[in-house]
Order: structure tokens, then C-alpha cells, then sequence
């Protein structure tokens, strides 16, 4: 089968061998794989990763439970051993024994077919779009703050970065009641923004008025140190960028301030995909661009662009 495969050096479309098929598995065929930030940070040298990039597909089950044959479906990434501590507590995203979907030892979804854990898929319902449902792992990922910090209508929020991520977090916090001022760098994505309601703010003439909860989603090893300046004492600080660069911090004010520091990984699928299905989250104006499978190295370098939002590999039309 084709895949995007990144060797350590470089990552091109090349022949992988077809996956092999066990118990408690699925097969599944993408249909469509979201290029996101962290593959470009894994083509940098982070988690120092070799194999098929990508962790947000939407597919269809080939082979594996007579259950799931034929289903389209979205599925979790983190690959969970199932029986540790971890796992028995619910959270197999922090299983100690996990791979991860093109991140973590297992290849990943930028391929023609892909081997999944049966208890990672999820189906997508009739009504909703493979290019909406493609979005369900990085969205469950901004839900997941919810999850994390209780946040409500008196709740002054600040997001940090209008990346694909940043504009997700910042329409889920807006959902969920809290007072949303985006600061970005590019006006036409905080105009998606502005578009629903929110406040947003360009870098340059934002006044670093701390607020009570800040979310870091620049993508960068600086945006840390400004989201720390930006944070009100006894505020809530959280993490969501992952990059290959070390961020170097004077952890003072974190001290001083009495900030709590939340990172905040992969989220739940469901309520991603009840978002999705009642639109209530705007991902369509998110995509910049469609790129065949054939031309996936193309779709880094695009997505690696300044300003370009969500670049989608298509692998196959359903």
C-alpha cells in the first residue's frame, strides 16, 4: 500500500507493507487524514519518531468484527494495553505500555489502510461529512479542557494562537459560556472567530491584560513564557502545544502567582463527535486545502505554511 513515511530525514510517499490483521483489531480504509502540527514537530525530531505520520483520519472497516464491517468511523490514537492501573481507571491515554497513532510506535494514518484497536473506533454518523469528521481527534482534544478546568459564564479566557487547535479551543470555550479573547497573528482566522461572537485581538496590538484561564496554543517554545505573563494570580494556565524545541523558563512568577499549570493532551472522542454532528463547532471554514495521498510530502511543507489552517491528504473519496 501507499504511504507517508518519515525515515528519520524526510518523509515521502512510498510502498509500506499491507497491515497484518489480529485479534481485537480492526482494518480500516482512510478516507481522509488531517495533517496537524505535531507531525511537522515529528519531522523536527520530536518523540523521535520513524513510520507512517498522521493521527486524524476518517475511514471505513474492511476487515476485522462482523459488527463494525462497512462502518465509517473515526478512531483514538493512543493504543492502550488494557489492563494496567491506568487503563483500569479509565484512562488508557496515560497507559505506561501505549503506542500512539504516528507518534509514538505505530504507524500512523497517512497511508491507504491502518490498523486499529477495535476499542478505539468510534462510528460517524450518517449525516456528517468525512471533512467535518476528519476533525474529531484534534476537536476531542479542545473538549478535553473541560474536562480539566471547570469554566464558566464568569470564567476570562484568553487564547493564545490562531493555529487549526487554537481556533477549536477557543470556539469550545465559547460554547461552554467563558468570556473568549483570541490573540493571533492572522485577522482571516480570528475573523472565524469574530464571525461566532468571540473577542479577538492581533499579537501585535494586544495589551497582555492577565486573565483568569490561558490557554497556550501557539505551537512555539516562547508561547509558554508569554502565557505565563498572561495568566492572573491564582489563575489557570493551560498547555497545549507540543513542540521539538525546549522551552527555557524562569518558573518565578508561576511561584509567585500561585498559577496552576494544567497540560492537556488527547481528549474524549464523543463529545467531539456530538459537536460535529450538531454543527455547533464551525470546521469547515477551518480547511485551506485537499492534497491526493501522492503528493502527501506536498501537504507538510503546505501545512508548514504561516496562515494556511487545516491541510487534509485525501486518500480516497467516499
Amino acid at each position: 500500500m501507499r504511504a507517508l513515511f518519515f525515515d528519520g530525514a524526510k518523509a515521502e510517499v512510498v510502498d509500506r507493507p499491507e497491515p497484518d490483521l489480529k485479534a481485537g483489531w480492526a482494518l480500516v480504509r482512510v478516507h481522509l487524514a488531517g495533517v496537524c502540527n505535531t507531525d511537522l514537530e515529528l519531522c523536527r525530531g520530536y518523540m523521535g519518531f520513524q513510520g507512517i505520520l498522521g493521527h486524524e483520519l476518517v475511514g471505513e472497516v474492511l476487515a476485522g468484527p462482523a459488527e463494525w464491517l462497512g462502518k465509517r468511523v473515526v478512531c483514538e490514537i493512543n493504543f492502550a494495553c488494557g489492563a494496567c492501573e491506568m487503563c483500569t481507571r479509565g484512562l488508557g491515554r496515560h497507559c505506561p505500555k501505549r503506542t500512539v497513532m504516528g507518534i509514538l510506535n505505530a504507524d500512523g494514518a497517512m497511508a491507504e489502510r491502518i490498523l486499529v484497536p477495535v476499542a478505539n473506533l468510534h462510528e460517524v454518523a450518517a449525516g456528517v461529512s468525512d471533512e467535518a469528521a476528519v476533525f474529531a481527534e484534534p476537536l476531542a482534544a479542545a473538549c478535553e479542557i473541560l474536562e480539566q478546568v471547570h469554566v464558566t459564564a464568569a470564567t476570562r479566557c484568553t487564547v493564545l494562537g490562531d493555529g487549526k487547535l487554537g481556533l477549536l479551543v477557543a470556539q469550545v470555550l465559547h460554547q461552554a459560556g467563558a468570556r473568549v479573547l483570541a490573540v493571533g497573528k492572522h485577522e482571516d482566522k480570528l475573523g472565524i472567530l469574530k464571525a461566532r461572537g468571540m473577542e479577538t485581538v492581533l499579537f501585535r496590538d494586544w495589551d497582555r491584560t492577565p486573565r483568569d484561564l490561558v490557554v497556550e496554543a501557539t505551537g512555539t517554545a516562547e508561547g509558554l513564557a508569554t502565557a505565563i505573563g498572561a495568566t492572573l494570580p491564582r489563575g489557570t494556565l493551560v498547555l497545549k502545544s507540543t513542540v521539538a524545541d525546549e522551552s527555557k523558563l524562569h518558573l518565578a512568577p508561576i511561584v509567585i502567582n500561585e498559577i496552576s499549570v494544567v497540560g492537556s493532551r488527547c481528549g474524549s472522542f464523543p463529545p467531539a463527535l456530538r459537536a460535529i454532528e450538531t454543527a455547533s463547532i464551525d470546521t469547515r471554514s477551518l480547511v485551506s486545502e485537499r492534497v491526493p495521498l501522492a503528493r502527501a510530502h506536498e501537504a507538510l511543507s503546505l501545512a508548514a505554511k504561516p496562515g494556511v489552517r487545516k491541510v487534509i491528504i485525501v486518500v480516497r473519496e467516499s
